[in-house]
């Protein structure tokens, strides 16, 4: 088979398609013929040498696919071959077929194409999991996300107002604030033009926010503290800005406040598996009755993947990238 692979640590240039050795399933396991895969920013830092795939994980990049089932393992009885589904993957979406443990596929839903189904996975995951399950936002509470454009805030923004939350959002320009305003956000800051402490402050009678979601880390982090309501949370699941701040903690005293932060690609297969479960429970609805869609506007072909890096890092982009197989 042919997929993506990393020659040498770098730039988007080592990204080169070869032929590999297709992959062989586990009796948990299932075979996945890739339709798409979507590019998320942990494969950037993977191309670049910073972000290893977790230990018998795929080297090849690509944390999300979507497909059709080739072959299933000895233990696995939900699916069979023919399936269509979507997958939360360790490594290896950036080839034409890859293997992954059946508990962390996901039919697709009804309504969403084959292809763009690969941009739901790891939103639907890593929003699921960090803003309801471990921030526990309630409707009627207000979410703030940061990166508002980008697939995880794209998704993020759907959800939480399915769920019944005000959504503040920032951004960089004009043309992303007024996309993240169609999809429902209430409030888009300018991050560039407008400080988005005031700009909170002054939306919520000098509250602020229950929870923070967070892909910036370390600029943002004393900020995200003053703008957060009293019980707060703020969770962080990048750090594009740095990994090192200085913290006055008075204002965790003060209001109560907690900060978080994981990813999703280094939990056991144990804990993905029962994230999908409660995914497929809590998100899927809201896909399949079009309340919560995909938004993936732009495609290359998997070899083209160079191409697809630099845009994403370009961040020009709005909502997912797609690489079709």
């Amino acid at each position: 088979m042919k997929a993506v692979v990393i020659t040498s640590p770098g730039d988007p240039e080592e990204l080169q398609l070869q032929e590999v050795e297709e992959p062989e399933i586990k009796d948990d396991e299932v075979l996945i013929k890739t339709e798409a895969a979507a590019l998320n920013r942990g494969d950037i830092y993977q191309r670049q040498g910073f972000y290893p795939p977790p230990e018998g994980a795929s080297t090849f990049p690509g944390l999300e696919c979507s497909g059709i089932i080739e072959a299933v393992g000895e233990n696995v009885s939900r699916w069979k071959v023919g399936d269509k589904v979507c997958a939360l993957l360790s490594g290896g979406g950036y080839a034409e077929k890859v293997a992954v443990p059946a508990g962390q596929v996901l039919p697709v839903p009804s309504g969403v194409s084959l292809s763009d189904a690969a941009s739901l996975p790891e939103v639907a995951c890593t929003v699921w999991s960090t803003v309801f399950t471990m921030s526990r936002l309630c409707p009627g509470e207000t979410l703030l996300i940061h990166g508002g454009s980008s697939g995880i805030g794209t998704f993020a923004i759907q959800i939480a107002k399915f769920k019944g939350a005000k959504v503040f959002v920032t951004a960089g320009d004009e043309r992303k604030l007024a996309f993240c305003s169609d999809l429902g956000a209430d409030l888009c800051i300018n991050y560039k033009t407008e400080d988005f402490v005031v700009r909170v402050k002054e939306e919520t009678e000098g509250k602020g926010v229950d929870v923070i979601l967070d892909c910036v880390g370390a600029a943002y982090l004393q900020r995200n503290l003053d703008c957060l309501n009293v019980d707060g949370r703020l969770f962080i699941i990048g750090s594009i800005s740095g990994f090192v701040a200085e913290l006055n903690i008075a204002a965790m005293f003060a209001k109560r406040l907690s900060i978080q932060a994981a990813a999703l690609r280094t939990r056991s297969v144990e804990e993905k598996a029962s994230i999908v479960k409660e995914v497929e429970k809590n998100v899927w609805p809201a896909i399949m009755s079009g309340k919560v869609k995909p938004v993936v506007p732009q495609r290359f072909p998997l070899g083209e993947a160079a191409e697809a890096h630099r845009l994403m890092e370009s961040g020009n982009h709005i909502g997912k990238i797609l690489l079709i197989a």
